[in-house]
């Protein structure tokens, strides 16, 4: 075999070769961008959920604590804060404030035994505690979904693809510092 055409099939093979990584390379990025936004549209999804208790919880503490109407408000205020929040960075915000909003509720139930043993209350509160299990499930399954496309878009050679292609790093979920603190609730 001349050695002419042995230099041009190699040249070729390399360049195919290249060629079928930089696809394969892109394709996983896009993958991974679209679990980045499947866990965010499932965080939506637990938080929906819980949107829709919120207005029994509020109903069924009215009528038991009346005098609480800051508290209550607090926790209506923040669900509508939510619902006209228009990026995921403001919906996430939000959702740290009604999350602080819902457990000052939860902690105001100490003060009414009657509240606490009111059944319907108690299934609408263990509702409510489901929800917020999935939906810490949920923020993990996004953070996890962003660290592994950050990831991806920052290591060598995939990060050469990446900036080709034009993917940007992903925001992780994070706790506002409202959120670290502990819930206090003062009569």
């Amino acid at each position: 075999m001349d050695t002419t055409l042995i230099v041009v099939l190699v040249i070729v093979a390399i360049i195919l070769l290249i060629g079928l990584y930089i696809i394969s390379t892109r394709n996983h990025l896009v993958v991974l961008r679209n679990r980045v936004k499947d866990q965010l549209s499932q965080i939506d999804v637990q938080l929906k959920r819980r949107f829709d208790l919120i207005p029994n919880l509020v109903e069924t503490v009215k009528g038991y604590a009346k005098h609480e109407q800051d508290t209550l408000e607090k926790v209506i205020n923040a669900r509508n804060k939510y619902l006209s929040a228009g990026t995921p960075e403001e919906q996430l915000k939000a959702d740290g404030e009604l999350t602080q909003a819902i457990n000052k509720l939860f902690a105001l139930t100490e003060s009414y035994p009657d509240l606490k043993a009111n059944e319907s209350f108690l299934n609408l509160q263990n509702e409510l505690s489901t929800a917020e299990e999935k939906i810490t499930y949920a923020r993990q399954f996004y953070n996890d979904s962003v660290l592994s496309l950050n990831n991806k878009i920052e290591l060598f050679p995939s990060n050469i693809v990446a900036n080709m292609f034009h993917f940007t790093k992903e925001k992780f979920f994070e706790a506002s510092e409202a959120e670290r603190q502990n819930v206090s609730v003062k009569f």
